[in-house]
């Protein structure tokens, strides 16, 4: 349990940021998950069943602190966590996380999982599902890996566990 505290420390400072200030810069009510971002740049720096274990955790207490609905996080988190795993290859972990390759990561991954999650989590059926795949995850997730860009441009040059 001791190489999961680090992640939810940062996880819970993200989630504060994700839920006051992050609304702030909203467009169109599509917000960027910040919370994805960690989650992916920890699958990278870690592995695949890491990443899951975290995905879980994050959605899990998300969905708690939230209140939305629980397991719509839990199962989009998981998921997101697993197809990050992907990319955690020993010899190019520092190359996706040093370059342009992690907001390309980032940015599958927030598609994957802003669709299940609006998948689990939609109450509204009966609209067009190619409008609802196109507002609800493919623009969360180019949003998502926009923000990451920047959150890339000021990471530090030393390593973080």
């Amino acid at each position: 349990m001791r190489p999961y505290i680090l992640p939810i420390i940062y996880f819970f400072i993200i989630l504060l940021l994700q839920n006051t200030v992050i609304n702030l810069i909203s467009i169109n009510y599509i917000v960027p998950d910040l919370i994805l971002i960690l989650l992916v740049f920890y699958t990278i720096k870690n592995n695949q069943i890491y990443g899951m274990v975290l995905g879980f955790i994050f959605g899990f207490l998300f969905d708690i602190i939230t209140g939305s609905l629980l397991g719509s996080s839990v199962i989009s988190k998981t998921i997101a966590g697993f197809t990050a795993g992907y990319f955690s290859n020993e010899n190019k972990r520092e190359t996706y996380l040093n370059s342009y390759a992690f907001p390309l990561i980032v940015l599958l991954c927030g598609i994957i999982d802003s669709f299940v999650h609006a998948f689990f989590s939609s109450s509204n059926l009966n609209s067009d599902y190619m409008l609802n795949m196109l507002q609800q995850g493919i623009f969360p997730g180019m949003y998502t890996a926009a923000i990451s860009v920047i959150v890339l441009l000021f990471r530090p040059k030393r390593s973080i566990r």
